[in-house]
């Protein structure tokens, strides 16, 4: 009957099967041989990926597996999974030798064959990989993939990429060095051209450790499109030629070597094959009208199930939990393949580098001249290796050069459990300079040791001179247990190594880093907005003298300031372990600054007409609106722009609620000092100062905070005009459900002095809020109707009440209780202040709407317009993504509201500083600049960085510590949650650990919180 697909039957001899012995024959041994010597293993040789080749001796049936195990074994490899074995066809294709087949029956001719190690699955993220010598061996993969032209990417990617396996190879940066070790290494196809480049590029990585370099190689490639991905030539159902290849994401087509689709796992039901044919079944909610059946065509039956296997290894390797069971074999029949995957998931691996379950040896970087990483863990109990992700994922910011690819930075060391901007003096491995930055510092880790090494003294982002004492190169992080991934002691007087442990001291670090935040917010109109006022030339010549007249001597002021406080925060810590001296103080700072501030009052007060002259002009012109909206799109414009304008009035009441705490603050440094009495006596007479100019500007700032937040409502709404009025104030915006004839639907509620507005959103395409009615508040009545007499579906609605206007009666409901009692408390404020108001009242309701509105002047019926009616001309703005994070789109979202008094509140807590984050299905932790602003969360790799890379609204989410259930034992760890989005961060001290959960609960509980605030205020 012949052998089916997928089976194999090994049939016995005759002999055998009788019970008889088996026939001698006629021998052909040499004289003194034996039959065990005749029987000589087999020495298959194996290509490393070093490029070394290795013999290893196995018998001659045995399975692939008995050679993956010698392998691993010899190259002491813990995360093995990731890796296989490759050998040639005679087509000169390289295909994966299966571990449960013997070798025989793969490998023609195994003793001339010449098999080679190869990563076989490739991680999204190089954090994932939890081992630096499993890092290495990728960086050594992706080097034969880039000169092998399988890793397709441009010539200053490939550059980049050659850059940085040129600092692991030969270390740092020596131009006789490197052209002698290029002439005799290739890395780059056509490496000639690529020389200078390569040579301008290694340059700018001085201080990496090979480690850190491996690291930058995995982070460039993971973001190419031909990353891991190996091209297997087919044909679609047309005859069409195209390639089909196989990530951790799904199957990919390829046709002339640009992505034309992806069938993600999630979409997939089935993959089958039938001959030549490979077949992708789709779910049935996916296919929708088209083909439930995908087919491509390979060019033999071999090929085809050999890109079958790949896909069954890759789709269980990262998508199951384990392993699955291997199918039984039919006793006669059998139909289709028992192919499996045999080897453990990526799950099951991380869970058991995570358990301690593989012991650590050192290893060796062959061909390279810097010393390989030491790994001595304790021999009675072996520790897991501090995952990747936890200190390097975010490198800071590259260093300016001419070069078309920007370097990527030096990597994070720890320091305490944290990570810390890498130096240290007499060190071999200089830091890199950074633009902006005079002078060097070298790491404190020698070269090759694992980048959680601690690490003392100042970096460039926050500068610091060395301490007396240096620890040994092997500390206790590298004797057992490492910082981040078993509990870490309790820290009494020092929060990290080389920081001072008086709060006075962290207080001043806050002040540092919400000054580099607010610096960068000010270069969004002095620089940028600049160069687009200057570029489009629509901006009137008056507007723009005022403009930056006014802004650029506070832009000066500040950045003197933080030069001065920079400086004086690196001597202050580098004194962190001598007695009180002149350095550990910034009270003189403060003062000395605070009393040029108000030199620049008059300065402030112009902003006022600047904010208002903005908005005049951009109604009148259409050239400057349409260029502030274009400004508006642009990544470094993260708030409305006009909110930037205000950073300069809200940054003195900062100022001041920091002087407030700094002067408040417990003073554990010696008492009876004069320096010390000296420096508190600056930082009351600072507050003195900064007290009264923000007192001379506090009107001016409400009035600015009002007409901010009304031009933004202006721009997010469509058929209205002269929203902006004078008298008019903005009271609160929120999420609530009308009740119409097609039920209770979901409508944006705006409440002002005078009217009660309520939108929806506007066609697809668009994130502007559509007008559908508007109340005026005089004369309008609130009724709680308990129980409620409107049903749906026979079950009542809940938290909802009556408004009673002139001429419109609507019934409306709330999220929660407390979202109705804070809509009624401000509704009632607001109309008994409408009454009292008089003749003083702004402008007419009616001449808020647009003219393409129609009905009464009380209130208008915008209800039963079409979609298109006043939305068509702001149907295409194109402001989707720039305004997803504004509090209007965020209360849709949320099904919450925001008050008056919750803006100012948001305004108040504000702040910023280096996070390490992780989500809650990973288990690596990334450090990212976070700042606080808005009622958001902003993202930025470091604080040098132009704009945000992700941002958060913080609206809805409840803040707390995590519970044991979560699995994070660390200290300083705080857990943002919201339904199922679940994130964990980690501060640096327990100081900065109680403002962060401070100024977040404040932030994302404003909406939580009833109105009385609003009363009071």
């Amino acid at each position: 009957m012949g052998e089916l697909e997928g089976t194999y039957r090994v049939l016995q001899t005759p002999g055998a099967r009788l019970g008889g012995q088996a026939p001698v024959g006629v021998s052909t041994l040499e004289p003194g041989q034996s039959p065990a010597v005749a029987a000589a293993r087999l020495q298959v040789r194996v290509e490393l990926l070093d490029g070394t080749v290795e013999a290893f001796a196995v018998e001659p049936k045995c399975t692939g597996q008995t050679l993956l195990t010698q392998v691993w074994k010899r190259l002491n490899l813990i995360e093995c999974d990731y890796f296989g074995l490759e050998f040639q066809t005679l087509q000169s294709r390289w295909v994966w030798l299966e571990p449960v087949k013997p070798i025989v029956r793969q490998v023609r001719r195994p003793k001339s064959a010449a098999l080679r190690l190869a990563v076989k699955f490739f991680p999204p993220d190089p954090g994932q990989l939890q081992e630096e010598h499993t890092r290495y061996l990728f960086a050594l993969q992706l080097k034969r993939d880039l000169l092998e032209e399988r890793l397709t990417c441009t010539d200053a990617t490939a550059a980049l990429l050659a850059s940085h396996l040129l600092q692991s190879e030969i270390g740092d940066y020596d131009e006789t060095l490197d052209r002698e070790h290029l002439r005799a290494h290739e890395y780059l196809p056509g490496q000639e051209r690529a020389l200078e480049r390569v040579l301008q590029l290694h340059r700018q990585h001085v201080g990496q450790t090979p480690a850190e370099s491996d690291f930058q190689v995995l982070e460039i490639a993971r973001k190419l499109e031909m990353y891991g991905l190996r091209l297997h030539a087919a044909a679609d159902r047309e005859g069409a030629g195209i390639s089909l290849a196989v990530s951790h994401m799904g199957v990919l087509v390829f046709q002339s070597a640009t992505k034309i689709n992806t069938f993600n796992w999630s979409r997939v039901r089935k993959l089958s094959f039938k001959r030549k044919r490979f077949l992708i079944k789709l779910h049935p909610e996916v296919h929708g009208p088209y083909q439930d059946t995908l087919e491509f065509l390979f060019s033999s039956r071999d090929e085809c199930k050999r890109f079958w296997k790949i896909c069954v290894e890759h789709h269980t390797f990262f998508r199951l939990c384990d392993q699955p069971k291997p199918r039984a074999r039919a006793v006669l029949f059998s139909r289709g393949s028992s192919f499996r995957y045999s080897g453990r998931t990526q799950r099951q691996l991380a869970d058991l580098v995570k358990a301690g379950g593989a012991k650590r040896v050192p290893y060796e970087r062959r061909h390279s001249k810097m010393r390989a990483p030491l790994r001595t863990p304790t021999a009675d109990a072996p520790r897991p290796s501090i995952s990747f992700t936890e200190g390097l994922r975010m490198p800071a910011s590259p260093p300016s050069s001419d070069a078309s690819p920007p370097a990527p930075p030096s990597l994070l060391s720890f320091q305490d459990g944290f990570p810390r901007e890498p130096w240290a003096p007499d060190a071999r491995w200089p830091a890199a300079e950074r633009s902006g930055r005079a002078g060097d510092a070298s790491r404190a880790q020698p070269p090759g040791l694992p980048a959680l090494q601690p690490c003392q003294g100042p970096s460039e982002e926050s500068p610091q001179p060395p301490p007396s004492t240096q620890e040994s190169p092997l500390g206790p992080a590298e004797q057992g247990s490492t910082p981040l991934l078993s509990p870490a002691p309790r820290v009494t007087r020092m929060d990290h190594k080389g920081a001072p442990a008086d709060e006075a001291y962290f207080i001043a670090e806050e002040i540092l880093a919400t000054e580099r935040t607010y610096l960068k917010d000010l270069e969004v109109i002095t620089v940028w907005f600049r160069r687009a006022v200057a570029k489009e030339d629509a901006m009137p010549a008056d507007l723009t003298a005022l403009l930056f007249s006014s802004v650029d001597p506070i832009y000066a002021f500040h950045r003197g300031f933080l030069h001065q406080v920079e400086q004086r925060l690196a001597l202050w810590k580098g004194s962190a372990g001598a007695p009180a001296g002149g350095h550990r103080r910034i009270g003189d700072v403060l003062l000395r600054n605070m009393l040029q501030l108000t030199a620049l009052t008059h300065h402030f007060q112009r902003l006022d007409e600047v904010l208002a002259g903005l908005d005049t002009a951009s109604r009148r012109l259409r050239r400057l609106d349409a260029l502030c909206r274009n400004f508006e799109l642009q990544k470094v414009c993260y708030l409305p722009l006009n909110a930037f304008l205000l950073k300069p009035l809200q940054r003195l009441g900062h100022y001041r609620r920091l002087l407030g705490r700094l002067c408040g603050c417990p003073d554990p440094r010696d008492r009876g000092d004069p320096d010390r009495d000296q420096d508190r006596a600056d930082c009351r007479d600072a507050l003195q100062v900064i007290t009264g100019v923000t007192a001379t500007l506090q009107h001016s700032l409400l009035r600015l905070e009002n007409l901010q937040k009304l031009m933004e409502l202006q721009r997010d709404l469509v058929g209205v005009e002269n929203l902006v009025s004078p008298g008019r104030e903005f009271i609160r915006e929120g999420c609530l459900r009308k009740l119409t004839k097609k039920g209770l639907q979901q409508r944006m509620f705006l409440l002002f002095s005078d009217v009660l507005l309520y939108t929806s959103r506007g066609a697809s395409g668009t994130s502007r809020f559509r007008t559908r009615g508007l109340l005026p508040l005089r004369g309008m009545l609130l009724i709680v109707l308990d129980p409620p007499v409107e049903e749906l579906e026979e079950r009542p609605v809940p938290h909802c009440f009556t408004i009673y206007a002139a001429q419109k009666t609507i019934v409306v409901a709330a999220s929660s209780q407390l979202e109705k009692e804070k809509w009624m408390q401000d509704l009632n404020t607001a109309i008994e202040a409408a009454k009292s108001s008089g003749d003083t009242a702004p402008a007419p309701a009616d001449s808020v709407l647009c003219a393409l509105s129609h009905g009464s002047s009380e209130e208008v019926p915008l209800e039963q317009e079409s979609e298109g009616g006043c939305s068509a001309q702001g149907s295409s703005d194109g402001q989707g993504q720039r305004r997803a994070t504004t509090t209007v789109h965020v209360c849709w979202h949320r099904s919450t509201s925001v008050s008056r008094a919750d803006r100012s509140a948001a305004v108040e807590n504000q702040l910023s500083g280096y996070l390490l984050r992780k989500f809650k299905n990973s288990s690596g932790w990334q450090r990212l600049w976070v700042v606080v602003a808005n009622f958001c969360l902003f993202f930025y790799k470091t604080h040098q960085d132009d704009y945000p890379l992700a941002s958060l609204p913080l609206l809805g989410y409840r803040v707390s510590v995590p519970r044991e259930a979560d699995g994070v034992h660390k200290e300083h760890v705080f857990k943002l949650q919201f339904k199922s989005h679940v994130y964990f961060f980690r501060a640096e001290s327990r100081y900065t650990f109680r403002r962060w959960m401070e100024v977040i609960e404040r932030a994302s509980s404003s909406a939580g919180r009833a109105g009385a605030a609003e009363g009071a205020a």
